[in-house]
């Protein structure tokens, strides 16, 4: 079987996926931008012939923006088409534009949409933090233009793949049907619990057991909740004075606005409680390498996640699967995934003396909470390993939208 994976950041979400349907014998190919590229799969990379217009609508940039990128990746296309490849499934995220106008170039290809959100101007994440703005019709008309792409994407698929119940529930009602819900896939036996792992950051070693807060996220920004953690700070490490926060993520911006121009996200809030906090048990690691990542959730006391209702983030799911006692937000999809008191702790988004009472809690009595790191790990292999539940999932769907 030809197999075509289209993500502009290859290999994205298929890093499992692709190199397994090579081992299995099937000719695989990529497109993409960016991205570190698999060794197993050729990778063909393509560039921008331009950006948006400077005097296009701002409201059709993004559109215009896509349909650039589509046109670039259709061109790319067209020469593996010239090279005699011609796939039999393509599986593409499209949040770019990828994927527009592959049909054009494959007419007969099956297409696998990888759906991760579909925007909407209430219930989900814009105006969902009134911080940082309510509705007004400018809002409203960007979230409806944005989403014009989206439905080119979903009218033009043969079938989407949703990695949880809440993403799926985004899509407009007549395409939900359409879809299939399969988590990407956590690598169980990698990521475990380790009672004697540690490591050292900023001349600290840390060990499994002590009292070890952490925070992660690929940036440090509103959207996943950096500045509701970092007010709750300086009271949890006041009543905890042997406490020390882990927080990893880089200083840019993956979701909404960007920081006032000459800051970032993290710089703010960090100033905003500098002076009630003791930033000398405070580490800031920026990004890590995975293997070091995996030691800072093993040798966490309690792991905070929080998120507007938005894409659920792979840490949530590696953090339970390392065993760690994760303290989520009440937001969707995070209770899909958590249920309080029974596989970790969820508060508000907005609570922040309840947020720091939780985390407290758990620092002061950590066998009481023990069970929810067991239930946690036990939950996470039978839910989302990669081996015996997703991947298996994610074949047995290829294979039935090969067939039909």
């Amino acid at each position: 079987m030809n197999i075509l994976f289209v993500h502009q950041n290859f290999p994205g979400q298929f890093k499992h996926l692709a190199p397994h349907l090579v081992r299995a014998g099937h000719h695989v190919k990529a497109l993409g931008m960016g991205g570190t590229g698999l060794p197993e799969v050729p990778l063909l990379r393509y560039g921008l012939q331009r950006g948006p217009g400077t005097d296009t609508h701002p409201l059709a940039k993004d559109f215009e923006a896509k349909v650039v990128r589509g046109e670039a990746c259709a061109l790319a296309a067209a020469q593996l088409r010239a090279q005699g490849f011609n796939p039999d499934i393509i599986i593409a995220n499209p949040g770019w534009g990828e994927s527009l106008f592959l049909r054009d170039i494959w007419p007969q290809a099956r297409m696998l949409a990888l759906l991760e959100f579909h925007y909407s101007a209430t219930g989900l994440d814009v105006g969902f933090d009134p911080e940082f703005g309510g509705n007004t019709l400018a809002s409203d008309a960007r979230v409806r233009s944005k989403n014009a792409s989206r439905l080119l994407v979903l009218d033009d698929m043969d079938w989407g793949l949703c990695p949880t119940e809440f993403q799926r529930s985004t899509l407009p009602a007549v395409y939900q049907p359409r879809s299939s819900v399969i988590f990407d896939g956590i690598d169980t036996q990698q990521v475990r619990p380790d009672a004697g792992a540690s490591i050292t950051l900023d001349g600290r070693t840390l060990r499994a057991g002590d009292e070890v807060i952490t925070f992660v996220n690929r940036n440090l920004e509103p959207y996943r909740g950096y500045h509701r953690f970092m007010r709750a700070l300086p009271d949890i490490l006041r009543r905890r004075p042997e406490a020390v926060v882990v927080i990893v993520g880089g200083d840019g911006v993956s979701y909404g606005a960007a920081a006032p121009a000459g800051t970032s996200w993290k710089q703010i809030f960090l100033d905003e409680v500098r002076e009630q906090l003791d930033i000398s048990r405070v580490i800031f690691t920026g990004r890590l390498a995975y293997s070091d990542y995996l030691r800072v959730l093993q040798v966490s006391a309690c792991h905070v996640y929080l998120t507007y209702p938005f894409v659920l983030g792979w840490s949530c799911v590696e953090a339970l699967a390392a065993g760690a006692l994760v303290v989520g937000s009440d937001t969707a999809p995070v209770r899909e995934v958590i249920q309080h008191g029974e596989n970790g702790l969820l508060v508000d988004f907005f609570d922040t003396a309840g947020l720091a009472d939780t985390v407290v809690e758990v620092l002061a009595k950590p066998q009481q909470y023990a069970h929810l790191r067991q239930n946690a790990r036990a939950q996470a292999v039978q839910r989302y390993d990669l081996a015996s539940v997703c991947l298996p999932q994610q074949l047995q769907l290829l294979q039935r939208l090969l067939t039909g």
